[in-house]
């Protein structure tokens, strides 16, 4: 089939991948919320919940081979697919029998979400090169608000239908999938056989660019306990407390809205002031803010200071985005494969180490002692050079 001219219908495959990334990630942002009702019904403990969350991540273990792939065959009928197939499988979450199983479903939908997000940034930067800030934001903004309307989603059909009925929020997912199929089915992003003679080796992609990627692997890894106490376990704090399940729902769907505007904005704010400056207004906030928010918890300023949160931590994920994508390689699947990679690595630690550290001292002491890793994020940051292509 012919490609359809980017430069006409960029603006239209931007944003129909966009919504895309909404509605899949609405999906999977149902773990969260359920989270409470799972640890009850399956009688588990916070360790054990937040494997859950390292199950559905554990292909993103496959991401850098996804990227390769994807840099040389075609990953848009996955993408097509993968919001049906997630959906699918998270409507039926209610129904697992047992935690093995969970475990399984979990898992599925990881795949799915791997063969998503790994080449649709590239497909991003393919329909707007000259505004890959922009791009990337509008790209973050719906899986962002994705996790502000999920938890929404899946708490007002348990309330309609019970948890074990919420399979009746399959219908949106198959027609996303149709959507996207009109939208992109000849939509190519990897070079032919005979262009990639001059493809780099992927040991050279990796010995230029090691310094990059340590240092964003130092600054990813110690916000991540902040972003798991809050994206996974926000919930079940609130709960904890004695609030009801809609409380703890509209409290995360506070923080990830917040999120969207963050990421929204960060991207096209990255764009002028530069990625690293944009970064680290964040990194200095989002300690200060995680410790005020839990002081005032219970308060209606919580509720201030948690959507303040949102807004800085959650907006690192579009500029650390755009800053993978600003580098000129010609191997731009596998760039982002890794980026994911690393992402899975450093979110998985920092879940089961919050998980376990939840066991042991308590949540409310867990999110204090998560803001204080996070200042450890701020001096990997600071050997980033203010012009990222100087590693180039």
């Amino acid at each position: 089939m012919t490609n359809i001219p980017i430069t006409k219908f960029g603006y239209g495959k931007v944003y129909a991948i966009s919504f895309g990334h909404f509605i899949h990630d609405i999906y999977t942002s149902f773990l969260a919320p359920v989270l409470p009702l799972l640890i009850d019904k399956l009688k588990i403990n916070y360790t054990l919940a937040a494997l859950l969350t390292v199950a559905m991540r554990l292909p993103s273990l496959f991401n850098a081979f996804a990227g390769l792939l994807a840099d040389k065959i075609s990953f848009r009928y996955m993408v097509i697919l993968a919001p049906a197939f997630s959906g699918v499988i998270m409507s039926l979450l209610g129904l697992a029998p047992n935690y093995i199983v969970l475990l399984l479903m979990l898992f599925f939908v990881g795949v799915s979400s791997t063969v998503f997000h790994v080449p649709t940034p590239v497909m991003i930067k393919k329909a707007l090169p000259e505004k890959i800030g922009f791009g990337m934001s509008m790209y973050m903004l719906g899986g962002e608000l994705a996790r502000t309307f999920g938890p929404l989603t899946i708490i007002a059909a348990i309330s309609l239908w019970g948890f074990e009925n919420a399979y009746k929020l399959v219908p949106l997912a198959i027609l996303t999938s149709a959507l996207l199929w009109f939208k992109l089915k000849d939509f190519k992003i990897y070079k032919k056989k005979e262009e990639r003679n001059d493809l780099v080796s992927v040991k050279s992609v990796l010995k230029k660019y090691k310094l990059f990627f340590l240092y964003i692997s130092g600054f990813m890894l110690f916000i991540s306990f902040m972003k798991a106490s809050l994206s996974i376990f926000l919930p079940t704090f609130i709960t904890d407390q004695g609030n009801s399940l809609w409380v703890g729902g509209i409290n995360l769907a506070i923080y990830q809205f917040a999120g969207a505007i963050g990421t929204f904005t960060s991207g096209t704010i990255s764009d002028k002031i530069g990625r690293k400056n944009t970064l680290l207004i964040a990194a200095i906030s989002n300690p200060l803010l995680m410790l005020v928010y839990v002081y005032f918890q219970d308060t209606a300023f919580s509720y201030i200071f948690l959507a303040l949160l949102g807004l800085t931590l959650v907006s690192s994920g579009s500029v650390l985005l755009a800053m993978v994508q600003d580098i000129p390689s010609d191997r731009p699947a596998f760039m982002n494969g890794i980026y994911m990679t690393i992402n899975f690595f450093v979110g998985s630690l920092g879940a089961v180490l919050i998980g376990y550290i939840g066991d042991t001292y308590g949540l409310e002491n867990t999110f204090y002692l998560s803001a204080i890793f996070a200042v450890i994020a701020i001096p990997f940051l600071m050997k980033l050079p203010k012009s990222e292509k100087i590693f180039y």
